[in-house]
């Protein structure tokens, strides 16, 4: 979305980080023509990025600008919630919950319609719907709870809701966009998502047991890892 603030990242990432680098957990915003310095957390204008925090440094620069700029939108949503809902549930018992969670309470679940999910994806980078490694995928969401396919649904499109179209109507970052599997990476390589795009990057296993086993913990842990 942003090539130079993604290679500025980037930058820091490959580079040892010196102390005449100046940086700190800080950030400057321009707002009406006026530049004002931004802690990414209590206290960030004193802490130094190090060789050692850099990854944390990074992370709370991507969160700082995706919130940002998402603000304006969340704000409102926000007041709502906090008028209304937080007078019939204690603030606290919401701390429970991640945003996934979160979403699952106030969304609920719905059973999906393999057939139309299946009817409705495109495959791309060699892969087809006979193809034997989409033939695994299929079994192997077929032998899954409802709970897992809702947690594959949200792993790779963001979000656990299907729309009352059914999956025809999914939505990406610009507009109508099909839930897609492309070939990536190598039978050692997890299961990778973009979420804007509905796109699941699955690699070419050899067994469907190993495509089971990555799946799983690409659904299952995939907060400790990056979707892009």
């Amino acid at each position: 979305m942003d090539l130079q603030y993604y290679n500025s990242l980037l930058w820091v990432r490959s580079n040892k980080i010196t102390a005449d680098l100046e940086l700190t957990f800080s950030t400057n915003e321009e707002v009406a023509g006026e530049v004002t310095e931004r802690e990414l957390l209590p206290g960030g204008k004193q802490i130094k990025v190090t060789d050692t925090n850099k990854e944390e440094f990074i992370s709370l620069m991507i969160r700082w600008r995706v919130e940002r700029n998402a603000e304006a939108q969340i704000k409102p949503f926000y007041e709502v919630f906090i008028r209304f809902h937080l007078k019939l549930v204690d603030r606290e018992y919401l701390r429970i919950f991640n945003a996934e969670q979160l979403e699952l309470v106030l969304s609920g679940t719905a059973e999906i319609n393999i057939e139309d999910w299946r009817e409705n994806t495109e495959y791309k980078g060699g892969y087809f719907d006979e193809h034997v490694v989409i033939k695994w995928f299929w079994n192997t969401v077929y032998a899954m709870s409802n709970a897992d396919r809702l947690k594959l649904l949200q792993f790779v499109t963001g979000t656990s809701s299907i729309p009352f179209e059914g999956f025809k109507a999914l939505r990406g970052s610009n507009g109508l966009k099909k839930f897609t599997i492309e070939k990536y990476g190598t039978e050692y390589s997890l299961p990778r998502a973009h979420t804007c795009f509905n796109r699941l990057d699955l690699p070419a296993y050899p067994t469907q047991q190993l495509l089971i086993s990555k799946l799983h913990v690409a659904i299952t842990e995939s907060s400790s890892y990056a979707m892009e």
